[in-house]
């Protein structure tokens, strides 16, 4: 099956799961609906399609589970004719992301649950720490500092230079 992840981290405990789960199609995808990894689709369309939708779902079942239980629905199953779909959140240090499987009679809810709970231990243990936040580019005082030097700058230009538009009466 063909795997392909924006992360390098992710391909490994994707693929376990992939296949000890015997799951035909999986997606990661963080909860705006971007895909971060994808196992067994063969067209763009359909990833983007089904990101779209777990986003989707996803909110809508966390939403419903707060105002319902008072926290968020987790674990959903739906069972269909023929496949079946588990779709339940990951939380690792890079954040919490949405994941979707669609399995068919070769496995089964209890299956996919189980190897779903090894998928999360994984990817928890091999997500890269955050980076750690950047100190702001600019000083606290910038904008005060920026109107001081540009109303000294212009203060004495206006001086003779009919029509420039700068002048003492450059309002900052």
């Amino acid at each position: 099956m063909i795997i392909a992840t924006v992360e390098p981290w992710i391909e490994g405990p994707l693929r376990h799961y992939v296949d000890d789960a015997r799951a035909r199609l999986a997606l990661l995808l963080h909860p705006s609906g971007q895909v971060v990894a994808q196992a067994g689709f063969t067209r763009a369309i359909d990833v983007m399609t089904a990101c779209a939708l777990a986003a989707a779902v996803h909110a809508t079942a966390a939403e419903l589970g707060r105002r319902v239980e008072g926290r968020a629905f987790s674990g959903l199953h739906h069972s269909g004719s023929a496949k079946q779909l588990f779709l339940a959140p990951v939380d690792t240090a890079r954040g919490t992301f949405v994941c979707l499987t669609v399995f068919d009679q070769e496995s089964s809810l209890g299956l996919v649950r189980m190897f779903f709970a090894d998928l999360c231990r994984e990817l928890a243990s091999a997500a890269p720490p955050l980076p750690a936040p950047r100190a702001p580019m600019l000083d606290v005082n910038f904008e005060q500092e920026l109107h001081a030097n540009l109303t000294a700058l212009f203060a004495g230009s206006g001086k003779g230079e009919a029509g420039s538009g700068l002048g003492s009466g450059l309002v900052l």
